[in-house]
Protein backbone atom coordinates (compact mmCIF):
# COMPACT_ATOMS: atom_id res chain seq x y z
CA UNK A 1 0.00 0.00 0.00
CA UNK A 2 1.34 3.14 -0.90
CA UNK A 3 2.12 5.69 1.52
CA UNK A 4 0.14 8.78 2.35
CA UNK A 5 1.22 11.92 0.59
CA UNK A 6 2.34 13.77 3.79
CA UNK A 7 3.98 10.90 5.15
CA UNK A 8 5.73 10.30 1.78
CA UNK A 9 6.65 13.97 1.53
CA UNK A 10 8.50 13.98 4.79
CA UNK A 11 10.09 10.92 4.55
CA UNK A 12 11.91 11.75 0.97
CA UNK A 13 12.29 15.31 2.45
CA UNK A 14 14.57 13.59 5.51
CA UNK A 15 16.24 11.20 2.71
CA UNK A 16 17.37 13.17 0.03
CA UNK A 17 19.62 15.12 2.68
CA UNK A 18 21.23 11.81 3.94
CA UNK A 19 23.98 9.65 2.50
CA UNK A 20 23.77 5.71 2.36
CA UNK A 21 27.31 4.47 3.07
CA UNK A 22 28.61 2.02 0.43
CA UNK A 23 30.49 -1.06 0.41
CA UNK A 24 31.56 -3.27 2.62
CA UNK A 25 29.73 -6.59 4.90
CA UNK A 26 26.90 -4.59 5.97
CA UNK A 27 25.86 -2.83 2.55
CA UNK A 28 23.03 -5.68 1.82
CA UNK A 29 22.00 -4.81 5.37
CA UNK A 30 21.86 -1.41 5.13
CA UNK A 31 19.68 -1.42 1.55
CA UNK A 32 17.53 -3.65 3.11
CA UNK A 33 16.69 -1.22 5.88
CA UNK A 34 16.60 1.68 3.59
CA UNK A 35 13.81 -0.49 1.71
CA UNK A 36 11.92 -0.58 5.24
CA UNK A 37 12.09 3.41 5.71
CA UNK A 38 10.56 3.71 2.27
CA UNK A 39 8.19 1.38 2.83
CA UNK A 40 6.97 2.26 6.51
CA UNK A 41 7.48 6.14 6.10
CA UNK A 42 8.90 8.30 8.92
CA UNK A 43 6.87 8.47 12.17
CA UNK A 44 4.01 11.08 12.61
CA UNK A 45 1.53 11.52 15.32
CA UNK A 46 -0.85 9.36 13.47
CA UNK A 47 0.51 6.44 14.06
CA UNK A 48 -0.24 4.18 17.17
CA UNK A 49 2.60 4.54 19.38
CA UNK A 50 3.61 8.28 18.35
CA UNK A 51 0.24 9.59 19.69
CA UNK A 52 1.74 10.78 22.56
CA UNK A 53 4.95 12.21 21.01
CA UNK A 54 5.10 14.57 18.27
CA UNK A 55 8.14 12.72 16.69
CA UNK A 56 8.23 15.79 14.00
CA UNK A 57 11.50 17.24 15.36
CA UNK A 58 12.96 13.47 15.33
CA UNK A 59 12.57 13.41 11.41
CA UNK A 60 12.74 16.91 10.07
CA UNK A 61 15.47 17.11 7.41
CA UNK A 62 17.81 18.97 9.64
CA UNK A 63 18.40 19.17 13.69
CA UNK A 64 17.26 21.97 15.84
CA UNK A 65 19.27 23.72 17.48
CA UNK A 66 20.56 22.94 21.09
CA UNK A 67 22.46 25.01 23.49
CA UNK A 68 25.73 23.34 24.59
CA UNK A 69 25.05 22.79 28.79
CA UNK A 70 27.75 23.75 30.48
CA UNK A 71 28.42 22.61 34.30
CA UNK A 72 30.98 21.52 36.80
CA UNK A 73 29.65 18.29 37.58
CA UNK A 74 32.26 15.92 36.99
CA UNK A 75 31.32 12.99 34.76
CA UNK A 76 29.34 10.17 35.70
CA UNK A 77 30.93 6.92 36.29
CA UNK A 78 34.33 8.98 35.61
CA UNK A 79 35.83 7.24 39.57
CA UNK A 80 35.15 3.70 37.81
CA UNK A 81 37.72 1.58 36.28
CA UNK A 82 36.70 1.11 33.08
CA UNK A 83 37.40 0.63 29.10
CA UNK A 84 36.44 3.87 27.86
CA UNK A 85 35.12 4.55 24.47
CA UNK A 86 34.38 8.34 23.73
CA UNK A 87 32.12 9.83 20.97
CA UNK A 88 32.19 13.81 20.23
CA UNK A 89 29.07 14.44 18.31
CA UNK A 90 28.94 10.99 17.17
CA UNK A 91 32.60 11.18 16.00
CA UNK A 92 34.85 8.86 17.69
CA UNK A 93 37.56 10.21 20.00
CA UNK A 94 41.10 8.34 19.60
CA UNK A 95 42.51 10.42 21.82
CA UNK A 96 39.84 10.62 24.69
CA UNK A 97 39.42 6.64 24.62
CA UNK A 98 41.38 3.50 26.10
CA UNK A 99 42.84 1.03 23.89
CA UNK A 100 40.37 -1.66 22.48
CA UNK A 101 42.34 -4.34 24.90
CA UNK A 102 40.78 -6.33 27.50
CA UNK A 103 40.57 -9.86 28.25
CA UNK A 104 37.13 -11.55 27.67
CA UNK A 105 35.85 -9.45 24.69
CA UNK A 106 36.52 -8.50 21.21
CA UNK A 107 35.62 -4.42 20.09
CA UNK A 108 35.62 -2.78 16.54
CA UNK A 109 34.31 0.34 15.47
CA UNK A 110 31.54 0.15 12.75
CA UNK A 111 33.30 2.41 10.33
CA UNK A 112 36.37 -0.26 10.44
CA UNK A 113 33.80 -2.86 9.51
CA UNK A 114 32.49 -1.39 6.98
CA UNK A 115 35.80 -1.46 4.70
CA UNK A 116 35.60 -5.36 5.66
CA UNK A 117 34.32 -7.96 3.52
CA UNK A 118 33.70 -10.73 6.18
CA UNK A 119 33.16 -9.81 9.66
CA UNK A 120 31.11 -11.53 12.30
CA UNK A 121 28.62 -8.46 13.04
CA UNK A 122 27.11 -9.06 9.62
CA UNK A 123 25.10 -12.10 11.11
CA UNK A 124 23.62 -9.52 13.57
CA UNK A 125 23.63 -5.94 12.13
CA UNK A 126 20.47 -5.21 11.09
CA UNK A 127 18.45 -8.45 11.95
CA UNK A 128 17.08 -7.92 15.57
CA UNK A 129 16.14 -4.36 14.19
CA UNK A 130 14.33 -5.81 11.57
CA UNK A 131 12.25 -8.97 13.72
CA UNK A 132 11.46 -5.78 16.15
CA UNK A 133 9.01 -4.09 13.11
CA UNK A 134 6.89 -6.74 13.71
CA UNK A 135 4.06 -6.14 14.88
CA UNK A 136 5.03 -3.00 15.53
CA UNK A 137 6.39 -0.40 13.08
CA UNK A 138 9.63 1.07 14.39
CA UNK A 139 11.04 3.41 11.63
CA UNK A 140 13.39 5.68 13.29
CA UNK A 141 15.50 2.55 14.26
CA UNK A 142 15.73 1.33 10.40
CA UNK A 143 16.65 5.26 9.74
CA UNK A 144 19.54 4.49 11.85
CA UNK A 145 20.60 0.87 10.56
CA UNK A 146 20.67 2.28 6.95
CA UNK A 147 22.80 5.26 7.82
CA UNK A 148 25.01 5.40 10.97
CA UNK A 149 28.09 5.18 10.58
CA UNK A 150 30.44 4.54 13.63
CA UNK A 151 29.22 3.02 16.93
CA UNK A 152 30.73 -0.07 18.39
CA UNK A 153 30.85 -4.00 17.76
CA UNK A 154 31.52 -5.50 21.37
CA UNK A 155 31.88 -9.61 20.96
CA UNK A 156 31.69 -11.03 24.83
CA UNK A 157 33.78 -13.86 24.57
CA UNK A 158 34.52 -14.60 28.47
CA UNK A 159 34.12 -12.25 31.33
CA UNK A 160 36.09 -9.13 31.23
CA UNK A 161 37.25 -7.75 34.31
CA UNK A 162 35.90 -4.14 34.22
CA UNK A 163 32.91 -2.72 32.43
CA UNK A 164 32.64 -0.93 28.82
CA UNK A 165 32.16 2.63 29.91
CA UNK A 166 30.58 4.74 26.29
CA UNK A 167 30.76 8.29 26.61
CA UNK A 168 28.50 10.59 23.99
CA UNK A 169 29.96 14.56 24.51
CA UNK A 170 28.08 16.96 23.18
CA UNK A 171 30.36 20.11 22.01
CA UNK A 172 28.17 21.70 18.71
CA UNK A 173 24.77 23.17 18.94
CA UNK A 174 23.86 22.00 15.89
CA UNK A 175 25.23 18.36 15.76
CA UNK A 176 23.12 15.62 14.13
CA UNK A 177 24.65 12.36 15.90
CA UNK A 178 23.64 8.69 14.89
CA UNK A 179 25.49 5.49 16.00
CA UNK A 180 24.90 2.12 15.75
CA UNK A 181 25.92 -1.06 18.63
CA UNK A 182 26.63 -4.46 18.17
CA UNK A 183 26.85 -6.92 21.35
CA UNK A 184 27.25 -10.41 21.25
CA UNK A 185 27.17 -12.37 24.16
CA UNK A 186 28.55 -15.98 23.91
CA UNK A 187 27.43 -18.62 26.09
CA UNK A 188 28.09 -18.55 29.66
CA UNK A 189 29.59 -15.09 28.99
CA UNK A 190 29.18 -11.70 31.22
CA UNK A 191 29.77 -8.05 30.91
CA UNK A 192 28.88 -4.34 32.03
CA UNK A 193 27.99 -1.82 29.16
CA UNK A 194 28.09 1.80 30.51
CA UNK A 195 26.41 4.77 28.98
CA UNK A 196 26.85 8.42 29.56
CA UNK A 197 26.66 11.70 27.82
CA UNK A 198 23.98 13.97 25.86
CA UNK A 199 25.36 12.71 22.67
CA UNK A 200 24.56 15.55 20.71
CA UNK A 201 22.17 18.29 19.94
CA UNK A 202 19.84 15.54 17.70
CA UNK A 203 20.94 11.80 18.35
CA UNK A 204 19.35 8.62 17.12
CA UNK A 205 21.04 5.63 18.32
CA UNK A 206 20.49 1.94 18.23
CA UNK A 207 21.90 -0.92 19.69
CA UNK A 208 21.25 -4.77 18.69
CA UNK A 209 21.89 -7.22 21.42
CA UNK A 210 22.30 -11.39 21.04
CA UNK A 211 22.73 -13.51 24.05
CA UNK A 212 23.67 -17.02 24.14
CA UNK A 213 22.50 -19.45 26.28
CA UNK A 214 23.52 -18.82 29.54
CA UNK A 215 25.19 -15.62 29.18
CA UNK A 216 24.08 -12.23 30.58
CA UNK A 217 24.70 -8.79 29.91
CA UNK A 218 23.81 -5.70 32.45
CA UNK A 219 23.68 -1.98 30.81
CA UNK A 220 23.33 1.23 32.54
CA UNK A 221 22.63 4.07 30.87
CA UNK A 222 22.72 8.16 31.97
CA UNK A 223 21.06 10.18 29.48
CA UNK A 224 21.83 14.02 29.77
CA UNK A 225 21.89 16.76 31.33
CA UNK A 226 21.22 18.98 28.78
CA UNK A 227 18.26 20.89 28.53
CA UNK A 228 17.85 21.07 24.72
CA UNK A 229 18.84 18.20 23.21
CA UNK A 230 16.88 15.57 21.53
CA UNK A 231 17.21 11.30 21.24
CA UNK A 232 15.65 9.12 20.02
CA UNK A 233 16.98 5.85 21.05
CA UNK A 234 16.65 2.16 20.26
CA UNK A 235 17.62 -1.19 22.01
CA UNK A 236 16.69 -4.44 20.58
CA UNK A 237 17.69 -7.57 22.46
CA UNK A 238 17.26 -11.37 21.94
CA UNK A 239 17.96 -13.93 24.47
CA UNK A 240 18.38 -17.80 24.66
CA UNK A 241 18.55 -20.67 26.78
CA UNK A 242 18.82 -19.48 30.95
CA UNK A 243 20.28 -16.02 29.73
CA UNK A 244 20.16 -13.08 31.48
CA UNK A 245 19.46 -9.59 30.69
CA UNK A 246 19.26 -6.31 32.40
CA UNK A 247 19.34 -2.54 31.52
CA UNK A 248 18.12 0.40 33.67
CA UNK A 249 18.37 3.93 31.93
CA UNK A 250 18.50 7.10 34.08
CA UNK A 251 16.90 10.32 32.21
CA UNK A 252 17.85 13.65 33.61
CA UNK A 253 16.73 16.83 31.27
CA UNK A 254 16.38 17.50 28.17
CA UNK A 255 13.74 18.61 25.67
CA UNK A 256 12.21 15.05 23.91
CA UNK A 257 13.53 12.05 25.22
CA UNK A 258 11.91 8.51 23.35
CA UNK A 259 13.69 5.55 24.46
CA UNK A 260 12.81 2.30 22.67
CA UNK A 261 13.22 -1.07 24.32
CA UNK A 262 12.25 -4.65 22.44
CA UNK A 263 13.38 -7.70 23.59
CA UNK A 264 12.41 -11.38 22.69
CA UNK A 265 12.74 -13.89 24.88
CA UNK A 266 12.92 -17.02 22.55
CA UNK A 267 15.22 -19.61 25.20
CA UNK A 268 13.50 -21.25 28.22
CA UNK A 269 14.64 -19.92 31.58
CA UNK A 270 15.58 -16.58 30.46
CA UNK A 271 15.32 -13.33 32.35
CA UNK A 272 15.10 -10.15 31.24
CA UNK A 273 14.82 -6.62 33.24
CA UNK A 274 13.92 -3.60 31.57
CA UNK A 275 13.90 -0.19 33.97
CA UNK A 276 14.30 3.56 34.18
CA UNK A 277 14.03 6.70 35.76
CA UNK A 278 13.29 10.38 34.80
CA UNK A 279 13.22 13.64 36.64
CA UNK A 280 11.89 16.22 34.35
CA UNK A 281 11.28 20.15 34.99
CA UNK A 282 10.15 22.53 32.33
CA UNK A 283 9.83 22.03 28.75
CA UNK A 284 10.91 18.17 29.31
CA UNK A 285 9.06 15.51 27.62
CA UNK A 286 9.88 11.16 28.19
CA UNK A 287 9.06 8.81 26.55
CA UNK A 288 9.35 5.23 27.05
CA UNK A 289 8.06 2.37 25.03
CA UNK A 290 8.85 -1.32 25.89
CA UNK A 291 8.24 -4.32 23.75
CA UNK A 292 8.90 -7.93 25.59
CA UNK A 293 7.91 -11.17 23.39
CA UNK A 294 7.66 -14.34 25.39
CA UNK A 295 8.22 -17.23 23.21
CA UNK A 296 10.47 -19.39 25.72
CA UNK A 297 9.09 -21.50 28.64
CA UNK A 298 9.52 -21.00 32.40
CA UNK A 299 10.72 -17.33 31.60
CA UNK A 300 10.61 -13.60 33.09
CA UNK A 301 10.28 -10.33 32.38
CA UNK A 302 10.12 -7.04 34.71
CA UNK A 303 9.25 -3.82 33.15
CA UNK A 304 9.99 -0.98 36.01
CA UNK A 305 9.46 2.71 35.19
CA UNK A 306 9.53 5.63 37.52
CA UNK A 307 8.77 9.43 36.39
CA UNK A 308 8.96 12.66 38.57
CA UNK A 309 7.81 15.53 36.58
CA UNK A 310 7.54 19.09 37.46
CA UNK A 311 6.36 22.67 36.05
CA UNK A 312 4.92 21.36 33.11
CA UNK A 313 7.04 18.24 32.10
CA UNK A 314 5.31 15.08 30.21
CA UNK A 315 5.97 11.60 31.01
CA UNK A 316 4.88 8.82 28.65
CA UNK A 317 5.23 5.07 28.89
CA UNK A 318 3.68 2.55 26.48
CA UNK A 319 5.20 -0.77 27.47
CA UNK A 320 3.50 -4.43 26.20
CA UNK A 321 4.00 -7.88 27.12
CA UNK A 322 3.44 -10.31 25.02
CA UNK A 323 2.90 -14.24 25.97
CA UNK A 324 2.66 -16.54 22.96
CA UNK A 325 1.31 -19.85 23.66
CA UNK A 326 4.59 -22.06 23.97
CA UNK A 327 5.59 -19.79 26.68
CA UNK A 328 3.69 -21.30 29.53
CA UNK A 329 4.79 -20.74 32.90
CA UNK A 330 5.27 -17.04 32.00
CA UNK A 331 6.10 -14.35 34.64
CA UNK A 332 5.70 -11.24 33.58
CA UNK A 333 5.39 -7.95 35.87
CA UNK A 334 5.14 -4.42 34.37
CA UNK A 335 4.48 -1.47 36.54
CA UNK A 336 4.84 2.43 35.79
CA UNK A 337 4.45 5.25 37.90
CA UNK A 338 4.74 9.15 38.06
CA UNK A 339 5.11 11.63 40.96
CA UNK A 340 3.68 14.74 39.90
CA UNK A 341 5.27 17.80 41.98
CA UNK A 342 2.93 20.23 40.86
CA UNK A 343 -0.49 20.92 39.55
CA UNK A 344 1.03 21.67 35.39
CA UNK A 345 3.04 18.38 34.82
CA UNK A 346 1.14 15.28 33.02
CA UNK A 347 1.37 11.41 32.70
CA UNK A 348 0.66 9.50 29.89
CA UNK A 349 0.33 5.41 30.01
CA UNK A 350 -0.62 2.51 27.65
CA UNK A 351 0.32 -0.42 29.66
CA UNK A 352 -0.50 -3.58 27.73
CA UNK A 353 -1.03 -7.65 27.70
CA UNK A 354 -1.95 -9.61 25.36
CA UNK A 355 -1.41 -13.37 26.77
CA UNK A 356 -2.46 -16.97 24.59
CA UNK A 357 -1.03 -19.15 27.07
CA UNK A 358 -3.13 -20.32 29.97
CA UNK A 359 -0.21 -20.76 32.66
CA UNK A 360 1.53 -17.43 32.84
CA UNK A 361 1.35 -15.00 35.94
CA UNK A 362 1.51 -11.77 34.14
CA UNK A 363 0.58 -7.93 35.72
CA UNK A 364 0.84 -4.61 34.97
CA UNK A 365 -0.15 -1.22 36.54
CA UNK A 366 0.20 2.40 36.14
CA UNK A 367 -0.77 5.31 38.62
CA UNK A 368 0.19 9.13 39.01
CA UNK A 369 -0.25 10.86 42.29
CA UNK A 370 1.41 14.04 44.23
CA UNK A 371 4.13 13.46 47.18
CA UNK A 372 1.92 11.43 50.49
CA UNK A 373 1.22 14.28 52.59
CA UNK A 374 0.38 12.41 55.80
CA UNK A 375 4.42 11.13 54.66
CA UNK A 376 5.58 14.44 54.57
CA UNK A 377 3.63 15.83 57.63
CA UNK A 378 5.24 13.06 59.58
CA UNK A 379 9.21 13.87 58.26
CA UNK A 380 8.51 17.81 59.27
CA UNK A 381 6.98 17.15 62.37
CA UNK A 382 10.09 15.35 63.32
CA UNK A 383 12.52 18.13 62.35
CA UNK A 384 13.35 17.59 58.54
CA UNK A 385 12.97 21.12 56.56
CA UNK A 386 10.25 20.59 53.66
CA UNK A 387 12.39 20.75 50.90
CA UNK A 388 14.85 17.85 52.62
CA UNK A 389 11.69 16.12 53.37
CA UNK A 390 9.77 16.17 49.71
CA UNK A 391 13.72 14.94 48.31
CA UNK A 392 13.42 12.23 50.39
CA UNK A 393 10.23 11.02 49.51
CA UNK A 394 11.11 11.32 45.83
CA UNK A 395 14.12 9.23 46.60
CA UNK A 396 12.03 6.74 48.47
CA UNK A 397 9.65 6.29 44.87
CA UNK A 398 12.58 6.30 42.90
CA UNK A 399 14.07 3.49 44.81
CA UNK A 400 12.15 0.86 43.05
CA UNK A 401 13.52 1.17 39.54
CA UNK A 402 17.22 1.94 41.17
CA UNK A 403 16.82 -1.54 42.84
CA UNK A 404 17.20 -3.08 38.98
CA UNK A 405 20.96 -1.86 38.88
CA UNK A 406 23.08 -5.15 39.87
CA UNK A 407 25.88 -3.19 41.20
CA UNK A 408 25.86 -1.00 44.10
CA UNK A 409 28.78 1.69 43.39
CA UNK A 410 26.93 2.05 40.06
CA UNK A 411 23.46 2.32 41.94
CA UNK A 412 24.91 4.64 44.55
CA UNK A 413 26.53 6.85 41.62
CA UNK A 414 22.97 7.17 40.36
CA UNK A 415 21.24 8.01 43.51
CA UNK A 416 24.06 10.62 44.03
CA UNK A 417 23.16 12.05 40.67
CA UNK A 418 19.09 12.16 41.11
CA UNK A 419 19.81 14.24 44.57
CA UNK A 420 21.79 16.42 42.91
CA UNK A 421 18.95 16.94 40.61
CA UNK A 422 17.09 17.46 42.99
CA UNK A 423 19.09 19.91 45.52
CA UNK A 424 19.63 22.27 41.97
CA UNK A 425 15.71 22.87 41.84
CA UNK A 426 15.27 24.35 45.27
Amino acid sequence: MALPDLKKTATDTRLNGMELPVGGCLADARRAALSRVQTMGLPNRRDEYWKYTRPDTLTQDTAPTAAVFKHDEAPIFGEFDCLKIVFVDGVFDAEASDDFELEGVQISRLSEIDSQDIHWTKDLYGVLEARGQDPVQRPLAALNTAFANDGVAIWVTGKPSKPINLVYNHNSDSSDAMLHHIIRVDAGAEATVLENGPAAARFNKCIEIDIADGGALHMVCAQGRDHERRAATHMFARLRNESVFKSFTLTVNGVLTRNETVVELLGDDAVVHVAGACVGDGDFHHDDTVFITHVGENCESRQVFKKVLRNGATGVFQGKILVKDTAQKTDGYQISQALMLDDDSQFLAKPELEIYADDVACSHGSTSGAIDEEALFYLQSRGVPLNEATDLLTLAFLAEAVDEIGDQDVAETIVSRLENWLIRRH
